[in-house]
């Protein structure tokens, strides 16, 4: 089995108890390389990795990927850092012998093993990912995903590398994402879902378990999303109780103060098994995960009320990549009259 991170400096202590957890929750697995996409971590943070990896007799493979930014130009990824977009150039990074790698966020746990999700059939499809079936209309809109077509989180991919690189698809993404990028509220994610729609295999929410659909009925996700109803209501409701991937993908991070994700436990266990074992908390999120926390409470009785919170949001992510936009396309004019200036001169 080959696993791939995409890390900088400030998710390392995060990757490291994601690679603790799969370790230990895959023991009899034979075979289990690991990869780091490195786009910034130190070399004391490196070393810690490869601890926790050689406690369990496994070895790590850091690949420095230090010019993403340069190589992707004036990219916008809004409050994401570029290393998310460190996933579209894993057919370019990864030895060429990989023909198959799991992809992992660094804000993911292990808590099953993953031998299953790791011989699945891609039946053709470049990768296999778990539907998101909350993603905003707006997002559908300019992917021009119809209801009735599903919406994946990139945060767990399965990946046939060979077929990604026999299909180009680095180079395409690519070139897809600049054509929506001004738009593209959750950059790389975007790109896959609009290049790639109907050459993604749908996997079962227990291998990409969102901390936040705790919260939420089926009859909600399937309302928002009606291609969810593929998943079968017993497969989403296993999935609550017992994870096989949980994904910490909403705002009720266990490494903050305050926060209740009730999955928090399983994060804080494997921290302890890692050089960062004793890591406090960050501090200043208090009130923050306070009404969070009780969002998340109200969501099955009221999930409208979820749902106009989302919708606040998303709106104000996209009047602030607006505003960035029109302020570089300032900047570029006034740089552009100063060049006429100068050349008249």
């Amino acid at each position: 089995m080959d696993v791939v991170y995409v890390s900088n400096e400030a998710y390392a202590r995060h990757l490291c108890v994601s690679l603790c957890s799969l370790c230990d929750s895959n023991q009899d697995e034979d075979a289990l390389r690991f990869y780091v996409i490195s786009t910034g971590i130190s070399p004391g943070s490196e070393e810690k990795i490869r601890e926790t990896a050689a406690s369990f007799d496994r070895e790590v493979r850091f690949l420095p990927f230090s010019d993403l930014r340069e190589r992707l130009g004036a990219a916008d990824t809004g409050p994401f850092d570029v290393s998310t977009m460190g996933r579209l150039f894993l057919g370019e990074i990864l030895p060429e012998e990989l023909t198959r790698v799991l992809y992992l966020d660094c804000d993911t746990v292990v808590l099953r093993p993953l031998h299953r999700l790791w011989r699945t059939g891609l039946k053709g499809c470049v990768l296999g990912a778990v539907e998101e079936p909350t993603i905003y209309p707006e997002v559908r809109e300019y992917l021009d995903l119809a209801a009735n077509e599903p919406y994946f989180n990139a945060g767990v991919l399965l990946i046939d590398l060979g077929k990604w690189r026999a299909d180009n698809v680095q180079s395409r993404v690519l070139e897809y994402y600049k054509r929506i990028g001004s738009r593209a509220l959750f950059n790389d994610q975007d790109a896959l879902n609009g290049l790639l729609r109907g050459r993604i295999r749908e996997l079962l929410p227990k291998w990409n378990f969102f901390t936040n659909y705790r919260y939420f009925r089926y009859s909600t996700l399937v309302e928002r999303s009606p291609s969810y109803s593929l998943i079968p209501r017993e497969s989403f409701c296993a999935a609550k109780r017992h994870p096989a991937v949980v994904h910490y993908a909403g705002d009720e991070r266990p490494w903050r103060a305050g926060a209740r994700n009730p999955y928090g436990a399983a994060y804080e266990r494997y921290l302890e098994m890692t050089p960062w074992a004793g890591t406090p908390k960050e501090k200043g999120y208090e009130r923050e995960m306070f009404l969070y926390h009780g969002m998340n409470l109200c969501t099955a009785l009221f999930p409208g009320l979820r749902e106009a919170a989302g919708s606040r949001y998303v709106q104000k992510l996209i009047r602030e990549r607006a505003e960035r936009a029109e302020g570089a396309e300032g900047t570029g004019n006034a740089a552009g009259a100063g060049c006429a200036e100068r050349g008249d001169a």
